[in-house]
């Protein structure tokens, strides 16, 4: 018998989050944000953020698991995020809009971010490390590309970046404890080369081109599926640094 759904997106608030998960400790927990190959739910208008259409599709898709859905309706996620919740209480999900914002006067330390493994790894422990900690083995680098933004749809364009790549951006945020801190979002390493990469039709698209032209980086957006210019683009910024 398949197991019950806690389903979440974004970064929800992470007091509520675990409490939600002590209290249920017999479900599985899924990142609804992710691209499970869930049919079209036909909710959504075709040309939208494919992340937002991800939580969609996969919640309706999982809708008779789904026990709960804790869903990032701050700043930490986006206006879409908030709207997401609200169709999916229209739709008869369990939704438990929760909002993180504020934090304590502290930075966590990001060793993930600054690590040896593979920038796909990288990112998946970033974000599972939302509601557990990261037990893997991991060796500080020294950063020869950045990859700045948010995980994409995907990840087939990570693995053209080599393992001493650093993460900045949304991503560095979300390992620091502190997902809405745009000052911190817009901190780089200067000296490094950085790619900035945001999904087709988010609204991080704005910052992620004026980031790059900043720091003489690469803008490079995609909407679903990794194509052959991104590839080229992406290929030629880090082989002729």
């Amino acid at each position: 018998m398949e197991k019950d759904i806690i389903g979440f997106y974004g970064y929800p608030d992470p007091q509520i989050f675990q409490q939600i998960i002590e209290q249920n400790k017999d479900c599985e927990i899924i990142d609804l944000d992710v691209d499970y190959n869930a049919p079209d739910a036909g909710i959504l208008p075709e040309a939208y953020c494919v992340i937002i259409k991800n939580i969609i599709n996969n919640s309706i898709n999982l809708k008779n698991r789904l026990r709960y859905i804790l869903a990032s309706v701050g700043e930490e996620k986006c206006n879409s995020g908030m709207f997401a919740s609200i169709i999916l209480k229209e739709h008869g999900l369990n939704v438990i809009q929760t909002k993180y914002e504020k934090y304590p006067d502290i930075t966590y330390p990001t060793p993930v971010s600054k690590s040896n493994l593979p920038l796909a790894d990288k990112i998946n422990a970033i974000t599972e490390g939302i509601y557990k900690p990261c037990t893997k083995k991991l060796t500080e680098t020294k950063p020869t590309i950045g990859f700045w933004g948010v995980p994409p749809n995907d990840f087939r364009i990570l693995e053209l970046f080599p393992d001493t790549t650093h993460v900045y951006g949304w991503l560095r945020c979300v390992e620091a404890k502190r997902p809405a801190d745009l000052e911190l979002e817009m901190q780089i390493d200067r000296d490094v080369p950085t790619v900035f990469f945001s999904q087709t039709f988010c609204g991080k698209m704005q910052l992620a081109k004026y980031l790059a032209d900043k720091y003489n980086g690469l803008y490079i957006d995609i909407d679903d599926k990794t194509n052959r210019s991104a590839i080229a683009k992406v290929e030629a910024f880090i082989n002729l640094r």
